[in-house]
């Protein structure tokens, strides 16, 4: 940003200081860019810079490490709120939070995240949906949406699809 254009007085928007210069590799029309620019701005806001662990599983989240400027742990698939509880669990003065996609939220990771919840830990999940595998290229997920066209399911039809567990027939 050129300081001798744009006096701070007539500043509208500001890169969050923790997003780091990556450029976003992620699909269009997709929200982790501007999920990433918002949790960017809470640690800001919230004085956590040093304080803050983000827990990012397989999938589409995994790389929020290189845009966000804070420490990241990676965790298997589905297992990030089974690691973020252990990370709080040692340092409970920490701001730990997880960075999940739907597929590995709400189908593969959905018995750490009810389990993480039921005990009550101290953990934020931040939880993507955009109703697809979308590192797999469109694949059919649990969030997918009934009549949703993927790229394993061109074709919608009832029949195909009655495991759905977050649908109702």
């Amino acid at each position: 940003m050129n300081k001798d254009i744009i006096s701070p007085e007539n500043l509208v928007y500001e890169k969050p200081r923790l997003m780091n210069d990556t450029a976003m590799h992620y699909c269009a029309g997709c929200s982790h860019g501007v999920v990433h620019k918002l949790v960017a701005e809470v640690i800001a806001e919230m004085g956590m810079e040093d304080k803050a662990i983000g827990v990012s599983p397989v999938g589409c989240g995994v790389f929020a490490y290189r845009y966000i400027d804070i420490d990241w742990q990676e965790a298997p698939h589905g297992r990030a709120p089974a690691l973020a509880t252990g990370i709080k669990r040692l340092w409970p003065d920490r701001l730990v939070f997880t960075y999940q996609g739907d597929g590995d939220l709400a189908c593969i990771g959905t018995a750490e995240a009810i389990h993480s919840l039921n005990r009550g830990e101290n953990i934020t999940i931040i939880f993507i949906n955009n109703a697809i595998y979308g590192m797999t290229g469109g694949q059919m997920a649990p969030t997918t949406l009934l009549g949703q066209k993927t790229a394993t399911l061109p074709v919608w039809s009832r029949a195909a699809t009655p495991w759905l567990p977050t649908q109702s027939h």
